[in-house]
């Protein structure tokens, strides 16, 4: 299996290269790539001073729920899916939306931004 950032022209002529040798059947994606350690850390950050500085239905919640929360306002936001289905054991809902994991770091940004604002809004309210 082969891996190519095109990150300058050589990378990209060997992907050329790499495509036109390949078997017929394989797979070719080319994608944006995902998250980064940088985007993450400054994510995880903001959401752990929101988590030791705010509460939410009257409780402090962890930094994991924060991030759902956020992710799943931010998905409404922006037009995503996010849907509200009955909990499969009965007790409740289930809110079932992206994982941070899968966003690409141009995603994964543009949630900060939406993070960082909403906190704005929320603390002059």
């Amino acid at each position: 299996m082969s891996y190519f950032v095109l990150s300058h022209e050589l990378a990209r002529r060997r992907a050329m290269a790499a495509v036109a040798d390949a078997p017929a059947g394989f797979l070719v994606r080319v994608e944006e790539p995902r998250r980064n350690n940088a985007i993450n850390a400054a994510l995880h950050a903001k959401l752990t001073e929101i988590a030791q500085s705010r509460e939410w239905a009257g409780k402090r919640w962890d930094v994991e729920t924060w991030k759902r929360l956020l992710t799943a306002a931010w998905g409404r936001a922006t037009g995503q899916s996010v849907v509200m289905l009955p909990a499969l054991d009965g007790a409740g809902v289930d809110i079932v939306f992206r994982r941070t994991s899968e966003l690409t770091q141009a995603e994964c940004r543009d949630l900060l931004a939406f993070v960082e604002a909403w906190e704005a809004e929320t603390e002059a309210a």
